[in-house]
């Protein structure tokens, strides 16, 4: 595992240009959408009261306040909030592929910006934030740290990190994280997941998401889901860089493109489920804070943990 460097923070003026960008632009969305919906804090039996709601299976009845069950006729639970701060590590695929956009933006580009609104928010309650890179293999490392420096820094590392390694070894840096996250963390793990390479990553998920409280973000670009109807294209494969035609006029070519991409969002669908962990989809063509938003106000209202945004 690689240490932080310092080549992020002397970046060409047009990779600066970029990181101030996304730096304006999700200032605004934290003041103004994400803010209330961000949770910097387990719901644990903590010292400080935070709400009464429904009673769900597998809650503490030991936690049931019997008034406003008398009173309801339903049985209610109190949360409370645990007396520390929350540390966020986020996980950020730089594998070739991430760096595939056909609109606006990369899939990198799009990661970075959802990393920003996490930071940002993070920031403001106090919080950590950890970062780590990773393609084949664990690479650069940021310790959890606070502050705006660490936060701009955590920006810069994911736009200049140097893409590399043939697919994403999500199994790999789990590991690293499970041995050195010492105390309980909101995970984050921004992938395309396109390129998963081994088979036991879903096992070591399941393991990380029952030390952790996991969330996975799939970055996709729309051409990736549904092709257009250009008529024959070249392709080249940023992973395994071999180039290839394809005649988009043809509507089975289309039509087993876009059952492909089903094929493997599917695929990823059924192993978060197994390890009950919620996933949020952004697109780099649409507004990246909407759906991290829905993701963080399912989990607040207590909605079961395996389900998309």
């Amino acid at each position: 595992m690689a240490e932080g460097k310092k080549n992020a923070l002397t970046l060409a003026p047009e990779l600066m240009a970029r990181v101030r960008q996304i730096q304006i632009r999700t200032h605004r969305l934290v003041s103004s959408v994400l803010q209330g919906a961000y949770r910097s804090k387990f719901r644990g039996t903590g010292i400080e009261f935070e709400e009464v709601r429904p009673y769900m299976p597998g809650d503490d009845v030991r936690s049931i306040d019997w008034n406003v069950t008398a009173r309801t006729g339903e049985p209610h639970i109190k949360n409370y909030v645990e007396d520390r701060q929350l540390t966020l590590q986020l996980l950020v695929d730089t594998s070739r592929s991430m760096d595939f956009g056909s609109v606006a933006k990369t899939k990198r580009e799009a990661a970075a910006d959802v990393c920003a609104l996490l930071s940002y928010v993070a920031m403001s309650q106090q919080d950590q934030v950890g970062l780590c890179l990773f393609s084949d293999e664990p690479g650069l490392y940021l310790a959890p740290d606070k502050g705006q420096h660490h936060v701009l820094r955590v920006v810069r590392e994911v736009m200049a990190a140097e893409a590399g390694g043939s697919g994403s070894s999500l199994a790999a840096v789990l590991e690293h994280q499970l041995r050195h996250l010492k105390r309980r963390s909101l995970v984050i793990v921004l992938s395309d997941f396109l390129e998963v390479q081994e088979e036991d990553w879903e096992r070591v998920l399941g393991r990380a998401a029952r030390k952790h409280d996991v969330l996975c973000v799939r970055v996709f670009d729309p051409f990736e889901e549904e092709l257009p109807k250009a008529g024959i294209i070249t392709l080249r494969d940023l992973e395994r860089r071999n180039v290839r035609e394809i005649d988009t006029g043809s509507k089975r070519v289309r039509e087993r493109w876009a059952a492909d991409a089903r094929a493997r969002r599917e695929h990823l669908l059924a192993a978060l489920s197994k390890a009950h962990v919620d996933l949020a989809e952004v697109s780099t063509a649409g507004d990246v804070a909407e759906p991290i938003v829905k993701v963080f106000h399912r989990r607040a209202r207590g909605n079961r943990v395996g389900g998309v945004a």
